[in-house]
């Protein structure tokens, strides 16, 4: 097991170092170390580590929406206001419609297989999408419009509301029945998982502003009740639906807003927790592509992916209509809305798993969905935000120049 973490470290940053020096973002790198390990090639990963694989990857997660909370600016967030709101579940609306409709006709399946396989592929990936929209914060790029905040917060909540369709998707296709109240579940999960992460904040800075310890410390606090709320989630299900990853990037907004200087110091505390979750978490997404599912896909299921992605980005485009945003803004939001990578990888093999006639080609068409839109939408925040958004700090200086 030891062996198995030592590779997936030093091949995972050896590979992602040769991919930035390539102008391509390093998580492909990873990806594809990830591919290379993986039992489906040269199976060089130890059987324990897959096993706590989808552990270690929600670990990678917490991390990450923790520090998304800790720099989302909630105010910045309310400017927003209607398009923040619209991005949560807009898009992957789009996104699944498109795949129903093309998808019976390309792919040869059902309404409810084609609804399945878009559920699948709907979902954005946070991992990928939130330390590049922190990047922008930091740089003040696009701030003015809060667009990484949109972008960010939005990503966040895309992931309960395609969770939520997927599970009545696939009880549908298993012969269950599914009720009003299971689309209930989405908003009932959005607003316990923000007030039970706000209360856990609250707590948190009194008790840390009583008691005098080192930052690391804090950091220690805060992870183990991350677990814990994550714990929550799963021992309530089937009596409260609780979004256990929104409580806490709900703490970590709270934290930001009432304790400010020390979100700004735990912020740089996670900054360097995520250099090495992130190795973990896209070498391990990497290793649960199966190569041989691959070849069996066709040109059919790639352009099923193509048109979906180019409803969702209608569908944000709809999000952004009567707003201030600029046409170059609006292109942003589009390009950054688009990777796939996370929940693909946790949920794709599921159908299969529950023995349903399309669980092969939802697999396909989920790891399909990794290595084309993952890329493109790294690379295309990467390359573009320069060009489509405004760099407020450079404004300020030019006016104090003019001034």
């Amino acid at each position: 097991m030891l062996t198995s973490l030592a590779m997936i470290f030093l091949l995972g940053l050896l590979m992602g170092n040769l991919f930035n020096k390539l102008k391509l973002p390093s998580l492909m790198g990873m990806i594809l170390t990830g591919m290379i390990l993986s039992p489906y090639a040269l199976n060089l990963l130890d059987e324990k580590i897959l096993t706590i694989s989808p552990d270690l990857r929600q670990l990678a997660l917490v991390i990450i929406l923790t520090r998304a909370g800790l720099s989302l600016d909630i105010k910045a967030l309310k400017k927003v206001g209607r398009p923040a709101i619209l991005m949560c579940f807009l898009p992957a609306c789009f996104e699944i419609l498109a795949v129903v409709l093309v998808g019976p006709k390309l792919l040869g399946i059902s309404i409810i297989e084609a609804a399945i396989i878009g559920a699948v592929i709907a979902a954005v990936s946070p991992a990928i999408i939130v330390p590049r929209m922190i990047k922008l914060i930091d740089e003040k790029i696009g701030s003015k419009n809060s667009i990484p905040q949109l972008i960010m917060a939005g990503a966040s909540v895309d992931d309960i509301f395609v969770i939520v369709l997927f599970t009545a998707f696939t009880g549908l296709a298993g012969g269950g029945d599914v009720s009003i109240s299971s689309f209930t579940q989405i908003p009932i999960s959005i607003v316990s998982g923000i007030i039970l992460g706000v209360l856990v904040g609250i707590i948190l800075i009194k008790f840390f502003k009583r008691v005098n310890l080192r930052d690391s410390v804090k950091v220690i606090i805060i992870l183990s009740i991350s677990f814990l709320l994550i714990e929550c989630e799963h021992r309530l299900e089937g009596i409260l639906p609780l979004s256990g990853l929104l409580a806490i990037m709900s703490m970590g907004i709270i934290i930001k807003q009432k304790y400010e200087l020390l979100a700004v110091r735990l912020s740089s505390k996670y900054n360097k927790l995520w250099l090495g979750a992130e190795i973990i978490l896209f070498v391990l997404v990497g290793a649960t592509v199966n190569i041989s599912y691959l070849e069996k896909a066709g040109i059919s299921a790639i352009l099923v992916i193509l048109i979906a992605l180019v409803f969702r980005m209608c569908g944000v485009f709809v999000c952004m209509l009567k707003t201030k945003l600029s046409m170059k803004e609006r292109l942003f939001c589009m390009i950054a809305y688009t990777p796939k990578a996370t929940v693909q990888a946790a949920i794709g093999g599921l159908p299969l798993a529950m023995g349903l006639n399309c669980g092969e080609l939802v697999l396909t068409v989920a790891v399909l969905a990794i290595l084309i839109t993952a890329p493109f939408g790294a690379i295309g925040i990467d390359n573009s935000y320069k060009k489509l958004l405004c760099n407020e700090s450079k404004l300020k200086d030019a006016e104090a120049i003019n001034i």
